[in-house]
């Protein structure tokens, strides 16, 4: 598979998982899994037209899926300027003006009724919310910021590294064609004015870097848009909380935006 590089980072002094890794499978053989997460904004008709076919009869799959259906708000909503880490950092995090942030992006507490395991990271990019599963069938949701048509990407992968104000390296491509970025072809240093933000975790497949990251930002308005070039984005205080929540070897699992994708995986799978 070709990885777009629009998030491309330097690892130096990354904190990276072993070289022994657990197998990590593709969304492809997957498919109920994404149904479910695919139905949750009003989407039963789907639900309903994957249920006539063969591979649901019994609904063993469906009832092993479980991802973000059935999550709504739970608690009050929680200001999410208390999750910095503090003296910590070398550089200041630039409060939020949350009014300025649509409710529906800012962190909350919301319930769980999924089956992934606590722990698990799961981005719903058709939403642009990123849910923590906790214990209790509880989760943390974030808004994020997901890839822009084009540049999208989904799959199961697991947090393979983790970096605390990431280098960025812009993508050939870009640096080609804009002025700004091509100041920083050699990789700017991490800091307030560098895109990827305060945190980035490093997501890889069967041990191999996707060239995919769950970063900061330095945007807080492209929070809910898709306008990256693949990754996911957040905002600053919230990726700092889910850095320190999250260690090497999560699992993560990143839904498609378009409901149309699970059928064609899914039919190719079967083809196979």
């Amino acid at each position: 598979m070709r990885w777009p590089a629009g998030c491309l980072t330097r690892q130096n002094n990354a904190i990276r998982q072993p070289k022994s890794t657990r197998p990590v499978r593709l969304l492809n053989q997957t498919a109920a899994s994404r149904v479910t997460a695919a139905i949750v904004d009003g989407g039963s008709s789907i639900l309903k037209r994957y249920l006539t076919r063969r591979s649901f009869v019994g609904g063993s799959l469906l009832a092993g899926a479980g991802l973000v259906l059935g999550m709504r708000p739970s608690l009050a909503q929680e200001d999410n300027m208390s999750t910095t880490d503090g003296t910590l950092d070398p550089f200041p995090i630039p409060r939020v003006d949350l009014k300025k942030i649509p409710a529906e992006f800012r962190r909350q507490t919301v319930e769980y009724l999924g089956h992934e395991w606590p722990g698990t990271v799961v981005v719903d990019t058709k939403t642009k919310h990123l849910f923590k599963i906790l214990p209790g069938q509880q989760a943390i949701r974030y808004g994020v910021g997901v890839g822009r048509e084009g540049f999208g990407w989904s799959g199961v992968a697991e947090v393979g590294a983790k970096q605390m104000w990431p280098t960025w390296n812009p993508p050939v491509e870009m640096v080609a064609r804009d002025p700004n970025a091509a100041k920083w072809a050699n990789g700017q240093p991490g800091g307030p004015d560098n895109p990827l933000g305060a945190r980035a975790l490093y997501l890889y497949q069967d041990g191999k870097d996707t060239l995919f990251r769950i970063h900061g930002t330095n945007a807080p308005k492209s929070i809910g848009k898709a306008m990256s070039s693949g990754c996911i984005r957040m905002l600053n205080q919230d990726v700092v909380e889910l850095y320190r929540m999250t260690p090497i070897g999560t699992r993560v699992t990143v839904l498609p935006s378009d409901p149309q994708q699970i059928f064609e995986q899914d039919e190719i799978a079967r083809v196979q």
